[in-house]
């Protein structure tokens, strides 16, 4: 059995205490000084340089290794919650009214706590510098650029070589199952938002304006046409409006339509092409009818690409820990969305996924962001072992 994991199971019930007093202050988007004081209690008394962050309630701490200097890997958690009201009946359930750690991110923190604890009892043997990367704002603004603009990715006084994260599922996979493929392995998520301009008249007398309503529903089913035309089938493009709304009363023709679309892509080339097209497409449609049209395509997370060669080296990790019937590597990516991708723009690296669905029948559990997931922290020395051992193994494989 390898170290970090004998080393994992001995933190098992400091790092899941810790996972259930973290779900039980569920904080949202940047600012988290109940998730942050707990990060650093947990952290108190290791051998760690600590900095907190200033635009957010972040924490990045510094294990300086044994036998370096050396190489630096970056291991990330994030620390959010989400606006959802929990129905889950656990011991330890959310005591703040309508948050919910629905995306286990609680767990997310407790692994990268246990991985820094087993890091720190390595730490003699350790051929470099590990950096904890402990970030809030994934759900929301997106804490990973504002940490990197502050220093993050150089905090051990040099540029991080290599970079890991996790992220845990309530269902789909069987309890315990790790996964995840190189290449393009989440989507990036972008924003359509559009405005369309009429004349508001009598709905008895529609010529006497500019009728923005049928005009606004053809634009969002040519959206769907566009994608099926333009777009080749094997760089996919998800385009889904979520929202459309529009008038006050049946008999009265608005001044405007507005709607708001949610864009999934897989290439940065794809990305600017849908970009472009929707654009196009939706003032010209406007144009065609007399209408005049306000677009703001909002650019949001890019594509999460795992490196293929540090995807390789993980995957053969988690092979050598757990055994190859503990993987699976997806045939396809995810269209969820991940702020990890700014990392990983900078710094070649992987994210993976474990699940942690308490549920025997994992095709029918409640999936992350619902107000029913559970998610079973039996897991968290299995993944505080994996991110220690990534480390500890690609430090030693710089020395070469």
């Amino acid at each position: 059995m390898s170290g970090t994991v004998e080393l994992a199971e001995g933190f098992r019930d400091e790092i899941v205490a810790l996972r259930r007093a973290l779900h039980q202050v569920p904080e949202y988007d940047l600012a988290l000084p109940k998730t942050q004081q707990l990060i650093l209690d947990a952290l108190e008394g290791l051998p760690l340089e600590i900095t907190l962050g200033k635009e957010l309630s972040s924490v990045t701490a510094v294990l300086r290794g044994g036998r370096g200097p050396g190489p630096v890997v970056l291991l990330r958690g994030d620390m959010d919650a989400l606006p959802v009201t929990e129905r889950v009946d656990v011991p330890y359930v959310s005591q703040h009214p309508g948050m919910m750690h629905a995306c286990g991110h609680d767990l997310h923190v407790a692994g990268l706590v246990g991985a820094a604890k087993i890091l720190s009892a390595m730490r003699a043997e350790l051929a470099g510098d590990v950096v904890f990367m402990f970030q809030p704002g994934e759900e929301t603004s997106g804490g990973a650029p504002i940490m990197i603009r502050e220093g993050v990715l150089d905090a051990a006084g040099r540029r991080a070589d290599a970079a890991y994260g996790l992220h845990v599922g309530a269902a789909v996979q069987p309890l315990g199952m790790w996964s995840s493929k190189p290449g393009a392995f989440m989507a990036a998520a972008d924003q359509l938002h559009v405005r369309v301009v009429g004349e508001g008249t009598h709905g008895a007398t529609p010529y006497r304006g500019k009728d923005p309503i049928p005009v606004a529903c053809e634009m969002v089913t040519a959206l769907q046409t566009m994608i099926t035309r333009q777009f080749d089938v094997f760089d996919p493009v998800v385009l889904t409006v979520g929202r459309i709304a529009g008038g006050t009363k049946e008999n009265i023709i608005p001044d405007d339509v507005h709607f708001d679309a949610t864009v999934r892509t897989f290439s940065e080339e794809t990305r600017t092409k849908v970009q472009k097209a929707a654009t196009q497409l939706v003032e010209s449609m406007a144009a065609a009818h007399g209408l005049t049209v306000e677009v703001d395509y909002h650019l949001g997370y890019p594509v999460t690409v795992n490196n293929t060669e540090e995807y390789l080296f993980a995957r053969q990790t988690i092979v050598d820990l757990f055994g190859p019937d503990r993987f699976r590597e997806r045939p396809n990516p995810r269209c969820g969305a991940e702020d990890m991708s700014y990392v990983l723009n900078e710094v070649p690296g992987v994210y993976l996924n474990i699940s942690a669905c308490a549920s025997p029948n994992p095709d029918t559990a409640a999936d992350n962001h619902s107000p029913l997931a559970t998610f079973d922290d039996s897991i968290l020395p299995d993944a505080a072992a994996l991110l220690a051992e990534l480390a500890v193994r690609r430090l030693t494989r710089g020395l070469t």
